[in-house]
């Protein structure tokens, strides 16, 4: 398969890393890391830079002739986004709340009106001139008080994910949204970014982080009108593999402190209306409960796995709901239908619910009129994605969903939940020439080598697909921390799919797509599964002729990237190309690393290599541990200097161990983004550069 690369380009040497050993034992076993020595916590050493530069150009220069491709496809991509939209309102209070993007700006600006149709439409943020002058800027999380009156705004402009919080008068909004008199002088720095208003409409909660581990562990009370000094703390967690984040009841009555670990939670509560009070516990803390926890009046709806590994749902008196004995069983657990969560309203409950794989909703009526009675809300498409959007009004008697698939573009729908009708409100535009009727999808179930039938969603041009083994194919998977990789659209994917391109999602075990247990399958000492799930897919794919052999491609990010790492150690002559994304690639190394970000957090997925059994486990996959002298696919890797999730040096290892080691002479390309962290570049029109360089990377590759 030739590489269209310049003649000239072909002798340029690729950056090779000094070696320096740094020996680690642990359990009687001895690992050498040559390439140790590129953690820099402060991304400031001047050598380690320097190689990241030079591996930066080195990419660019082994993709000079890839380059005008690249802009044909970032033009591609570009010219299918609409220049010039909005969001449908959304009514919140007294308002109605909607954004606003045109022309060129890579920003939605936010704005509020009296009524839907947009009367006395007000801009409340101005977003892109909050972003000008940053290379990176994020907006966390608005917020607005229950009086309408101020709005928190968080933003990150390093992509650390450490937020700052500022505060605006909506009552002081002049011709320049943004002008200094209009922002409070308070100002909440070093936060996770999200705040909770208690009902004073002065007194917000905040979670700070700690710089070392950028971990939330301490949530503080603030005043409007004082200095962050003064702030009280009210609760800290000590015990760091816990995730913390607040919450508010749906009733609004209650401030909510979340504590999330792997395998268990912990939720602290505060009458909304008694700020100065201290948080209780809600439940008396138990190991491996895990829970989701909502008020609705005089009852709690608790979400649980409490004698049900695929959740049910209970519902308690407010007053009784810290004794599990008191709860009254609502929805049963079934050994095939996981139960993902619910939204309350006044008179009904919408339950999200998935079985074999898809999802679905089913709506129940609370009304003592009507107990009991329920239904579904349906969709047409054989796979698609779906979700609750935002219903932030309780009383309603409508419900909005968001709906997308693999050919139907993301769609909003309006559903009255008396009567199940439903209604369009909107969908994405395409523009150019997409017709969804040129598209095909398909759900299939590949029985994997241990028996296991894993789900796949698949999608591709009708009028250039042939089921004959000779499409060029990417395959894209995840599989990790029970999060499912729904099939929804992309338009991006179209420029792969107008080329010929089969595009398939391999929703391995490590999801939840097929219940609770397909996730306990997927982690710890069974996450060989995950890998074993992808590989076996990429090969009956090829046998039932949805790919050619010497045209699959494989993508996969974060977590996926650690799929990707493995894949290529364990079965490298099946992939003509992979791209890794913020790959997660020295496992054991960082997760013996209690100073690394999330490190403790996630002994519940990977295990605690502190363990023998748990260390013995990560080493036989651990990608940089695996690497061998032995023929590897064409490899683009792709990292942001400043991520807070995966650190740059972990892809920065990999590859260098890779030069050092792999036989062959196919492309290893790694670049830094030097602005950006674990989401990549921010914008809209930004980030399509890095989906067009991965894509030109692949195309690139086929034979001519």
């Amino acid at each position: 398969m030739p590489i269209l690369l310049p003649t000239s380009n072909k002798n340029i040497a690729a950056p090779i890393a000094k070696k320096i050993p740094h020996e680690m034992t642990i359990h009687n076993h001895q690992r050498v890391d040559n390439y140790y020595w590129m953690r820099d916590d402060h991304r400031s050493d001047e050598t380690i830079l320097s190689h990241l530069n030079a591996e930066n150009n080195y990419a660019d220069a082994m993709l000079a002739e890839q380059k005008p491709l690249q802009e044909l496809l970032y033009k591609e991509l570009k010219d299918r986004i609409v220049k010039d939209d909005n969001t449908v309102p959304t009514k919140d209070g007294k308002y109605w709340y909607h954004s606003e993007i045109n022309g060129e700006q890579e920003y939605s600006n936010y704005y509020r009106a009296t009524s839907f149709s947009g009367e006395n439409n007000t801009l409340i943020l101005d977003v892109n001139a909050r972003a000008e002058g940053h290379e990176f800027y994020d907006i966390g999380d608005l917020s607005i008080s229950p009086n309408d009156k101020i709005m928190s705004i968080s933003e990150d402009t390093d992509s650390r994910r450490i937020y700052t919080i500022n505060f605006k008068d909506l009552g002081k909004l002049s011709s320049c949204s943004d002008s200094p008199e209009a922002y409070l002088a308070d100002v909440l720095v070093e936060t996770e970014g999200q705040i909770v208003w208690a009902n004073d409409n002065k007194s917000v909660f905040y979670v700070k982080k700690d710089l070392e581990t950028l971990l939330g562990t301490q949530v503080y009370r603030h005043k409007l009108g004082s200095p962050q000094s003064d702030d009280i703390l009210v609760y800290e967690e000590d015990d760091h593999s816990f995730y913390m984040s607040l919450d508010k009841s749906r009733d609004d009555s209650q401030i909510y402190i979340c504590l999330h670990a792997t395998e268990s939670t912990h939720y602290l509560a505060l009458s909304a209306d008694e700020p100065d009070g201290e948080f209780i516990d809600l439940l008396p803390y138990q190991e491996q409960h895990e829970y989701h926890a909502d008020k609705m009046g005089d009852h709690f709806y608790i979400v649980t796995n409490y004698h049900a590994k695929n959740f049910r749902l209970m519902k308690v008196a407010a007053d009784k709901v810290d004794d599990i004995k008191n709860w009254q069983e609502v929805i049963s657990h079934r050994e095939d239908v996981l139960l993902e969560g619910i939204e309350l309203f006044d008179n009904y409950i919408v339950v999200t619910e998935r079985e074999h794989g898809q999802i679905r909703f089913i709506v129940h009526t609370t009304n003592p009129n009507n107990m009991g009675h329920q239904y579904p809300l349906s969709f047409d498409d054989p796979c698609y994605f779906a979700c609750l959007d935002e219903n932030p009004e309780p009383k309603s008697t409508i419900a909005r969903l968001y709906y997308s698939s693999l050919t139907t573009p993301g769609s909003l729908f309006e559903f009255d939940l008396a009567t199940g009708e439903r209604k369009l409100l909107k969908q994405q535009k395409v523009l150019g020439d997409f017709n969804k009727e040129e598209y095909q999808s398909e759900r299939l179930f590949i029985t994997a080598r241990d028996g296991i039938d894993v789900p796949v969603s698949i999608v591709y041009r009708s009028d250039t697909f042939k089921k004959d083994g000779t499409n060029p194919l990417l395959q894209y998977g995840y599989g990790a921390y029970g999060i499912t990789i729904d099939p929804d659209f992309s338009s991006q994917t179209l420029s792969l799919l107008d080329r010929g391109f089969v595009y398939v999602i391999a929703h391995i075990r490590g999801s939840e797509m097929l219940g609770r247990q397909w996730y306990e399958t997927g982690k710890k000492e069974h996450k060989q599964n995950t890998f074993n799930d992808f590989i076996d897919v990429t090969k009956a794919l090829v046998a039932q002729g949805y790919g050619a052999t010497d045209k699959i491609f494989a993508s996969g990010g974060s977590a996926g990237g650690l799929l990707m790492g493995a894949v290529v150690n364990q079965a490298p002559e099946l992939y003509l190309a992979i791209g890794a994304h913020v790959p997660f690639l020295d496992v054991l190394t960082t997760m013996l690393d209690e100073t690394i970000p999330l490190t403790t957090n996630e002994y519940d997925e990977w295990g605690n290599p502190n363990e023998a059994q748990a260390y013995n486990n990560i080493l036989a996959y651990s990608p940089i541990d695996n690497i061998s002298a032995q023929h590897y696919p064409n490899i683009l890797v792709t990292t942001g200097l400043h991520d807070s999730q995966v650190q740059y040096f972990e892809p920065m290892k990999w590859v260098a161990k890779m030069r050092e080691l792999k036989t062959n002479d196919n492309l290893l390309l790694f670049k830094t983004d030097m602005e950006a962290g674990h989401g990549g570049a921010s914008g809209r029109f930004k980030s399509l550069k890095e989906k067009a360089l991965e894509m030109s990377f692949f195309i690139s590759l086929l034979a001519e």
